[in-house]
């Protein structure tokens, strides 16, 4: 079964634009090292009537503010592992914007085995 790393980002509407070129970058970085899939997507329908907590709610989204929701498929945590070491080496990560466009202490991040791929 695949490995995942998610991503759940509060972002500032205003930095949409920004991220979306950066994570463009890192897609192509990612996918060059490995990664079998990157996917970046921006809050749409973010208040849901299936009970539990929206999205909104559980990050304490601020007027302005919507989520990034991401994540990144490889073969194994292994193959993440692997991956991700020369992600990190890659020179064209030293040109991660300076500040971020979103509060990297927010991020949510971790990694995931897949138990359904259907």
């Amino acid at each position: 079964m695949p490995y995942v790393d998610g991503f759940v980002i509060p972002i500032p509407r205003r930095n949409v634009a920004a991220y979306r070129k950066m994570a463009r970058e890192g897609a192509r970085i990612w996918k060059r090292y490995g990664a079998l899939e990157y996917r970046e997507c921006i809050g749409d329908d973010l208040r849901t009537p299936f009970g539990g907590k929206s999205f909104i709610k559980q990050l304490k989204l601020k007027p302005g503010e919507t989520v990034a929701f991401s994540w990144i498929v490889y073969r194994s945590r292994a193959h993440r592992d692997r991956v991700n070491a020369k992600v990190m080496k890659d020179p064209r990560m030293a040109k991660i914007p300076d500040p971020m466009p979103f509060d990297m202490k927010r991020m949510c991040y971790g990694g995931f085995d897949v138990i359904v791929d259907a």
